[in-house]
């Protein structure tokens, strides 16, 4: 049988009788896969898999404990052969040929009048995929499918709106990371493939903006330090207003929701006025930025501990110790305010700092400095947001800290002994 005789269609089985015959492991397959479409399934086989005995004894289908005979198929509408042994499911085939009752073979797909396809749902797509009579083929195929529509990479974005009136949408509360579109979750792309309305901030991975469908409705949103064209209150407001007409509405924020990024208020506000609301957290820019510069907020021997603030809070309670690592979000604007806070809390001024201008982005900048330097370094090179400001010890540990802040042992260091410091 050529693949061209084939006619790709779908069986809506539920509540219609069918017969599996065969007990074995793929007899067993065959009618979970049965069962899930909502069929009557019977299973005609002298042994069955304990699986299918508990499913019997439980009601879920109809075990015929015996020989397969050819009064089995009366008012069956589909037919699944599974013995194992081909001189039976021949048999079974050719009955069923005969009372125009569809069958697929298992013993010989050739002669089948039916294929069974490899077969996987994602949200409420069903992909069902025939390959030439090549079972392992055929699943390949379908496990490739499905992982990049659970990525994002193929639409999964319905095109009808749900048919009863008044149909509820949803918001999903998206962290973009950083900025770099390879940054972002699995679920968070899957989600913004899937949007009627993108409700977006300026940082964040704009460039997957450009891959979304031309009818989504792109809505900006983005707010600079001190500039916030669209007050919070009136975001919450989109964001529920478009769900109520039905739409799919993703929140794309840079970083995390849930980190100094207002998330908590949104969701709030949705479950407020009765709209499902998802969060998915991202990578946030307060760990990634500084990792893009080859800084980690906490390293053996350096820092076990690190604090995220934006610049625009009092650090009076942050501990002043170089080995607690200090992360500040939005910070540029105050720099020389905040380092002269942290010098008076007791953080000596030759603590290290570093800057990291536009994380993972083609113009990413790197800054480093001492506490006492930092404030006139960012003046004299322009140091603009978006950027994120790390001070602590651990800045030593970035390839791009000068050869002077460098201490050659500091991978040995317990926390207990003294670090060696140089000027």
């Amino acid at each position: 049988m050529a693949i061209q005789d084939i006619y790709p269609t779908a069986l809506r089985l539920l509540g219609r009788p069918v017969l599996v015959v065969g007990g074995g492991s793929v007899a067993q397959r065959r009618a979970k896969g049965l069962l899930d479409a909502g069929a009557k399934v019977t299973v005609v086989a002298p042994v069955a898999t304990e699986i299918l005995r508990t499913q019997a004894a439980s009601g879920l289908l109809t075990w015929e404990a015996r020989e397969y005979r050819t009064d089995d198929l009366d008012g069956v509408w589909f037919v699944q052969t599974a013995t194992g042994t081909a001189a039976v499911d021949t048999r079974v085939a050719a009955d069923a040929e005969a009372q125009r009752i569809w069958c697929v073979n298992a013993s010989d797909h050739e002669a089948s009048a039916a294929w069974t396809p490899a077969v996987a749902e994602v949200d409420d797509v069903k992909i069902a995929i025939n390959a030439g009579g090549d079972p392992r083929r055929a699943m390949a195929l379908r496990n490739a499918v499905a992982t990049a529509l659970e990525s994002g990479d193929l639409p999964l974005r319905r095109h009808r709106k749900a048919d009863s009136a008044g149909s509820m949408g949803s918001v999903a509360l998206v962290g973009g990371g950083p900025g770099d579109s390879g940054l972002i979750t699995v679920r968070g792309r899957r989600l913004l493939g899937q949007a009627d309305v993108v409700v977006a901030d300026r940082l964040g991975p704009r460039g997957l903006l450009k891959e979304l469908a031309p009818d989504v409705r792109v809505i900006e949103v983005g707010k600079t330090p001190g500039h916030h064209p669209v007050p919070q209150l009136e975001i919450n407001r989109i964001l529920v207003e478009e769900a109520l007409k039905g739409n799919r509405v993703v929140r794309l924020k840079g970083g995390d929701p849930y980190v100094l990024g207002r998330g908590g208020e949104e969701a709030e506000f949705c479950r407020q006025n009765g709209v499902e609301v998802e969060v998915v957290s991202g990578v946030t820019s307060a760990i990634s930025v500084p990792a893009a510069a080859g800084i980690p907020v906490t390293h053996r021997g350096l820092a076990k501990g690190f604090s995220v603030v934006t610049g625009h809070e009092e650090l009076s309670e942050v501990p002043a110790r170089p080995d607690h690592t200090v992360v500040l979000l939005m910070g540029v604007a105050q720099l020389r305010d905040s380092a002269a806070a942290l010098a008076s809390s007791g953080l000596p001024l030759d603590t290290p700092v570093g800057i990291v201008e536009n994380g993972y982005l083609p113009e990413q900048r790197v800054t480093i400095g001492t506490l006492g330097s930092i404030a006139d370094q960012a003046e004299a090179v322009g140091v603009a947001n978006p950027a994120v400001i790390v001070i602590g010890d651990v800045v030593r540990v970035s390839p791009f800290a000068p050869e002077h802040f460098k201490t050659a042992d500091y991978s040995t260091i317990t926390p207990n002994r003294p670090r060696v410091r140089t000027n």
